[in-house]
């Protein structure tokens, strides 16, 4: 073999080790815009409550659906994949996903029977919420894409100060990076039901670059409907038959 092919064969397998490296490493996929909200509020370990299924279909008609009266989308704006993670963020979705006409991506973290009694496992949906940032951060298909999340508020972030047991909590936050933004709630708390996040990400390199947030306000007939401030009691009493904080 000549010297010359000798070379030619030598810089061939240095451009495939090289392609090879690359191709193992992806690059990124994340999307434009997330739209994130939280489900209605709780009767139960499956359902909602009245004023959370309310809730769901004010978000609809008012926000996230399709034609929604004060949308919450940017004009254009349509969403490439709807995801949902528990029962209640499944049925809190479905008005919306309805006038979308689109299936929801389901991370199905379900109850399961702890001491006699149906509770959602840590464990499992911090799994989800794994997978879930995992895709969002890597699906070439959602790339440069708007997302709408409908989310368990503790696996958006946390819900108090303290740390103990939530060193092995996945969240959002924590997951797709959102401590890079000084602007972010660290803390979701347990009686704000009422607001929609909206997370933009760099197209280069894959991380969040701004954050806003926005109350819902709704008129009729969902005027009813708990309207309170970021960290606000929202004023439910026992009588309306969901589970209160």
């Amino acid at each position: 073999m000549s010297r010359f092919s000798q070379k030619g064969w030598r810089l061939l397998a240095g451009l495939l080790v090289t392609a090879t490296v690359t191709w193992s490493v992806p690059a990124p996929a994340a999307p434009q815009r997330i739209v994130l909200v939280r489900h209605g509020e709780k009767g139960g370990p499956w359902t909602l409550c009245q004023v959370g299924r309310d809730r769901a279909r004010a978000l609809a008609t008012y926000y996230l659906g399709k034609d929604a009266q004060k949308s919450a989308f940017r004009p254009g704006e349509t969403p490439k994949a709807i995801l949902a993670i528990s029962l209640h963020t499944l049925e809190t979705v479905f008005p919306a996903a309805d006038s979308w006409q689109m299936p929801v991506v389901f991370y199905a973290a379900m109850p399961e029977m702890v001491d006699g009694r149906f509770v959602l496992s840590e464990a499992r949906l911090s799994q989800r919420t794994r997978e879930a940032a995992r895709d969002i951060l890597e699906k070439p298909e959602w790339a440069g894409q708007t997302l709408l999340l409908y989310w368990e508020h503790d696996h958006v972030a946390r819900t108090s100060d303290d740390p103990e047991g939530t060193e092995h909590k996945s969240t959002l936050y924590d997951q797709l990076g959102l401590g890079a933004l000084t602007d972010v709630p660290r803390i979701w708390p347990d009686n704000t039901y009422d607001y929609i996040w909206f997370i933009d990400f760099d197209q280069k390199t894959g991380k969040p670059i701004s954050f806003s947030m926005m109350k819902e306000e709704f008129g009729a007939p969902f005027e009813d409907l708990p309207q309170n401030d970021w960290g606000q009691p929202e004023g439910l009493k026992p009588s309306s038959g969901c589970i209160l904080p």
